[in-house]
This record gives C-alpha cells, structure tokens and sequence, in this order.
C-alpha cells in the first residue's frame, strides 16, 4: 500500500472515531430529528458537489427511469432509517456502549449475504457471530453476564436495530452498479426529505443554540460524506484491499478514548471487554480475506 493511501486510510479512521462523541454533545442540544436533518443536509450538498465536479447531470442521477426506484428505496434505509435509528440509540445510552453494539454491522453483512446473495455460511461466519453475540450480551448486562439483567433494552434493541439496517442498506446498495458517490447523493437527497418531511409533521425545527448546527455539520460532514471518500481513495490505492479495510479495526478503540477524554465518560470494563469480543468476531470472519493472495 503507497504512502499516500496509508495517509488516506488513517485520516479516514480517525475522523471517524471522533464522531461518537460528535454524535453525544450535538445531541445535548437538538433531538435526534433534528440532528439527522441537519447532518443528512450538509452531506448532500458535498455529494452535489463532488456530482458537479465530475460534471454529471444531477437531475438524472436522481429522476432517471433507471435510478429513482432505488434512490428512493437506499434514501429510505439510509440515511433516514439508519441514523433516525442509531440517533435515537446515542440519546439513551451512553456512548461507550451505544458505539460497539453499532460496530456489530459486519456481523449482520455476512449473514445477510448469505441469505440474500446466497455467500455460503462456514465455521468461521459461525465463530464470528457467537463471539459478537457474547459481545452484545457483556455490554448489555454491563458484565452482569449470568444475571441476564440488561440495563437498557430500548436503547440496546436500537443500536442492534441500526446494524440491521445497515446490513440492509450494504446488500441492496451491493446491488446497484452505479459510482458509490453517484448513489450516495441519491440516497441521501431522498432520505433528507423523508427527515424534513417527518420533521414538518412529528417534531420542530427549533433548537436550543444554532451553535450546535456546528456539530450537526461537523457530523455531515465527517460521518456521512468527505471521509466515506477518503476511505474509498484509500482502497483504490491499496493493492491489497482486504488488509487496508483491517485498518478500520482501530476506529472503535480510539473511538472509547475520544469518549473518555472529551466527554468524561468513566470507561467500563464491560464496554471495553464487549467491543474486544465484537472485533474479534468481526476479524474471525474475515481471516482469510486478510490472507496474501
């Protein structure tokens, strides 16, 4: 991998750690809604950019016969489903926890390519999805293990919730053969009216500071648009892709230490222990992938 790529591929993974903690300061002052209308919107406007810039035409990237259906449908997943979803997990658990359940989203890609684009099912997709369950079930009981006493089901269920439809989203986007950025902007410009839409009925548009649209940007900008293209640079430049996606590992550790430091949070060690579990589940699946050619 060149030297340029690495740089790439470490610029995307920590700015990437940085947004869990992104994700709770925003939320002190606006509501999930809010934040997903306000990120959603500000990630749009950089895909429109990045369209413009390869000097497509918008109008049909979007309207066209052969791309509506599914700009309607990915909008629909993500990012109005998925984030209304995993924003909703962040207001009601703390972040330590409500990240590493989120991180359980290529545990339900490998299952969900095995039913839907019919990938065989071995040992190692087995062994993965038992270690990332045990990871759920540590961090759920908050190491209360064998009392199965979970201390928030509503706030677990959502995180879960949101690596379902993430997995939804990666098998029917898989689907598309479009540019990733030419889909994204599809998805996202959708999806950014269904929130203004549920917005316009359920909820408001008003919120505490205009101060905390920096963060809601901060969000668009760095969760949902410029870094997705950074990583994809990095791939692009990898000669072996399977080893620089392995950099992405270390996103969710960084990620604890960025809620710790900022956000004070005292680290428990059942969010430390679950997210090892879910890692290694996650790296078990993908061993061989990992392997040189």
């Amino acid at each position: 991998m060149s030297k340029s790529g690495i740089k790439y591929a470490l610029s995307a993974v920590f700015l990437w750690s940085t947004v869990a903690t992104a994700f709770k300061l925003t939320l002190a002052g606006m509501n999930y809604a809010q934040l997903l209308f306000y990120s959603s919107l500000t990630s749009t406007l950089i895909f429109a950019f990045l369209i413009i810039h390869r000097k497509k035409h918008i109008g049909e990237i979007l309207l066209s016969k052969n791309h509506v259906k599914n700009n309607i449908l990915l909008g629909l997943l993500n990012p109005f489903l998925y984030y209304l979803v995993l924003f909703k997990a962040y207001s009601l658990l703390p972040a330590q926890e409500a990240q590493p359940l989120n991180y359980t989203w290529p545990i339900i890609i490998s299952i969900f390519a095995a039913i839907f684009l019919k990938n065989k099912i071995n040992f190692r997709i087995v062994a993965g999805l038992i270690l990332a369950f045990l990871g759920v079930l540590v961090i759920a009981t908050r190491g209360n293990f064998f009392s199965l006493h979970f201390h928030n089901i509503p706030g677990v269920s959502l995180a879960l919730g949101s690596s379902l439809l993430w997995g939804l989203f990666w098998t029917f986007n898989l689907l598309d053969s479009r540019k990733e950025d030419e889909k994204l902007f599809g998805s996202f410009f959708f999806g950014t009216i269904y929130t203004f839409i549920y917005i316009l009925i359920f909820d408001s548009f008003s919120i505490i500071s205009y101060r905390y649209l920096i963060g809601a940007i901060y969000i668009g900008f760095f969760e949902m648009g410029i870094t997705f293209v950074l990583w994809l640079r990095a791939l692009r430049l990898s000669e072996n892709k399977a080893r620089t996606a392995t950099l992405a590992y270390l996103s969710p550790f960084i990620s604890l230490l960025f809620i710790w430091l900022i956000l004070g949070e005292e680290m428990m060690l059942s969010s430390i222990a679950g997210l090892v579990l879910i890692v290694s589940g996650i790296i078990i699946q993908r061993l061989n992938d990992s392997l040189p050619n």
